[in-house]
């Protein structure tokens, strides 16, 4: 939406806002997918925020003629991503088999910041320092550890819980890593291009949603506090967030703002918590740290070339 390059500090400071917003985005989207069902839901947010930015967009010949300046190999890949992760996440909120899950399923997202780093290595050429695969190690056993919602650590637990609900937790997983991987592939292919396509890729993903929607009926029960939901993440979390993260990406420091994006399982899981009422044992607690703590040692494992 941005039609001239950004300074790199002012698109670092997006991409922090941008952090702020998706932390609250499990928590809200829950909530909504509890009322309106799990496809409407996301079709909803998704279409009212793509249509929002899209009409931005047609306000101006500059922003439109900015994004053809883009890249086919950007628009196509990074597009694709975007409606992937889009579809996986909302996936693995609505189908969670209660809130505890989501609590969970959200950990196993928000591995995005250390797969972020850990794949700039072979995509932007990032040197890796030997305490790389102990980062992305330490991310990982949080993730298990969230899994096991609290309990002691025993392979069989670990089978059961995957066995008895895996879908939700595969759609997280496969969420992080095309998260990882847009947010790489959107520097290498985009630059330091001003004008983002993040509106279009939006609209792309609620329009797919929706097509889903259609052919997978649903009960949705509408209210006041549906409405404001939806409003609140189709204007914040869905499409501000977006555009703020695709300029960062592109145009910022990406080490910096990678970096600082292992925040987000600790803000989205205090926010969820107090949002969804859900007690938080100090076993998803410990996840939450080790996944944080993995992927600040990511961060400090890749050196920008």
């Amino acid at each position: 939406m941005n039609e001239s390059p950004t300074s790199p500090g002012a698109a670092t400071l997006l991409g922090i806002l941008s952090i702020v917003l998706w932390s609250t985005t499990i928590a809200f989207s829950r909530s909504l997918t509890e009322q309106l069902g799990t496809l409407s839901a996301a079709a909803g947010i998704y279409l009212l925020g793509g249509a929002a930015g899209c009409a931005y967009l047609l306000l101006g010949r500059s922003r439109i003629a900015a994004i053809r300046r883009l890249p086919a190999g950007y628009l196509l890949a990074c597009g694709s991503l975007v409606v992937g992760y889009t579809v996986c996440l909302y996936l693995a909120i609505g189908l969670a088999s209660g809130r505890q899950q989501v609590i969970e399923v959200g950990i196993i997202n928000y591995l995005w910041p250390s797969l972020t780093l850990v794949l700039s290595v072979p995509i932007l050429h990032h040197r890796p320092r030997r305490t790389l695969p102990l980062g992305l190690a330490a991310a990982t056993a949080g993730v298990a550890l969230a899994m096991l919602q609290g309990g002691a650590f025993r392979w069989s637990v670990l089978a059961e819980n995957l066995a008895s609900n895996r879908l939700p937790y595969l759609a997280a997983l496969i969420a992080a890593v095309l998260w990882g991987l847009y947010s790489n592939l959107s520097r290498r292919l985009g630059g330091g291009a001003g004008g983002g396509a993040v509106p279009v890729f939006v609209l792309a993903s609620g329009v797919l949603l929706v097509a889903m929607r259609l052919a997978r009926p649903e009960t949705s029960h509408v209210s006041a506090r549906a409405v404001v939901e939806l409003i609140f993440l189709s204007a914040g979390p869905c499409l501000t967030a977006y555009v703020c993260w695709d300029i960062a990406m592109r145009q910022g420091r990406i080490i910096l703002v990678a970096s600082l994006s292992y925040l987000i399982p600790l803000l989205s899981t205090i926010i969820t918590c107090a949002y969804l009422g859900v007690a938080m044992g100090v076993g998803l607690w410990l996840a939450c740290f080790l996944v944080i703590g993995g992927a600040w040692l990511c961060n400090r494992s890749v050196v920008a070339r």
